[in-house]
């Protein structure tokens, strides 16, 4: 007697879910700095900390993330 698996595709969607919120953050890329912005709830915060990080150091690259929360829903 043999066992074999039956898969079924199920369409599912993911979508931002705009009551769990939004974070942006800056992190100076330069070597040896872990100078970071930290999670801010406006975009704004983060890049004036860059370029106040920026005029203070002369760091000049920056990484950016922007973080959401967002929901798996299953079609049908």
């Amino acid at each position: 007697m043999s066992t074999h698996a039956v898969y079924r595709y199920v369409p599912h969607t993911i979508r931002h879910v705009p009551e769990g919120g939004v974070s942006y953050e800056a992190f100076c890329t330069a070597a040896g700095c872990d100078a970071e912005s930290g999670p801010q709830e406006d975009q704004d915060p983060a890049q004036q900390w860059a370029l106040r990080h920026s005029g203070l150091t002369g760091h000049d690259l920056f990484r950016r993330v922007v973080s959401d929360h967002a929901r798996v829903t299953r079609e049908g």
